[in-house]
């Protein structure tokens, strides 16, 4: 766990380059492809070194061509406006082969002001028996249902995670990391005898747009429960939203992702 994390710390310590430029290496994971995880954690990054002294507020990503595993990404940045409470960034991530990614970053100062939401309660932290194992999460996690599943489940899931403490600015790249991992697992629960281990035989998926919206400036270290619901899989494509919530309730920030989901045969 420990080497992950820090591989992942690493991934997050962007390198400037030229003016509006920077570097971030790939994470060292078995894995087929680049995660896009990652692309959407140093998109965060690279949009607050664009726009310095404001909050992430939303990152909307287009994933547009398969990166590659063990090769660094480099992120264009151009800060389309600037003002005293707001700023919006373009991004690109490119790789040698092209570009595999294009993104769109507001920033806001954050303001004080009416304080209201709507949720419906959170459940209690499920014991420590409860822990999953999820391969790209180098962190704690607890759920109360399977995310794979060869039942026919409703297509909703619910993952307590608690990412380390970290410095606070890398918060909003880490939640959008956690965001990246299991919207596809959940748009599958309802198909009977399928699950994300079949991937590659029974279907074939890819995220295709994945966007987070951050409501709240937090921190890191606590438990968080990712909220997640598929209404609608169609014509080759999956969808799915969620909403991160800390134990006691409070929104903090809310994501959605589209993907393909191609079934063989």
């Amino acid at each position: 766990m420990t080497d992950l994390w820090n591989d992942l710390l690493g991934c997050l310590d962007l390198v400037p380059l030229d003016e509006g430029t920077y570097e971030g290496r790939s994470q060292r994971l078995e894995y087929r492809r680049l995660f896009g995880g990652q692309l959407l954690a140093q998109f965060a990054g690279a949009a607050q070194l664009a726009a310095p002294g404001k909050g992430l507020k939303s990152l909307h990503t287009q994933f547009l061509r398969e990166g590659r595993t063990g090769e660094p990404v480099r992120y264009e940045t151009e800060v389309a406006q600037q003002g005293r409470t707001f700023a919006t960034v373009r991004l690109v991530a490119r790789q040698e082969h092209g570009v595999v990614a294009a993104a769109n970053a507001s920033l806001h100062t954050w303001e004080e002001g009416p304080d209201r939401q709507t949720t419906d309660p959170v459940p209690a932290l499920p014991g420590p028996e409860l822990t999953v194992e999820l391969d790209l999460l180098p962190w704690e996690s607890r759920a109360a249902t399977d995310l794979d599943t060869a039942k026919t489940e409703p297509p909703e899931y619910e993952l307590w995670t608690r990412i380390p403490e970290a410095p606070a600015a890398l918060a909003p790249a880490l939640l959008a990391y956690a965001t990246d991992l299991t919207p596809i697992g959940t748009a599958l629960r309802p198909v009977e005898g399928v699950t994300q281990a079949d991937a590659g035989r029974a279907f074939a998926s890819a995220v295709t747009s994945h966007t987070v919206w951050f409501h709240r400036p937090f921190v890191t270290g606590g438990w968080l429960l990712l909220r997640q619901h598929s209404p609608l899989a169609a014509r080759g494509r999956c969808f799915g939203r969620g909403d991160a919530l800390t134990p006691d309730g409070t929104l903090l920030a809310s994501y959605a992702q589209e993907a393909l989901l191609r079934f063989a045969g």
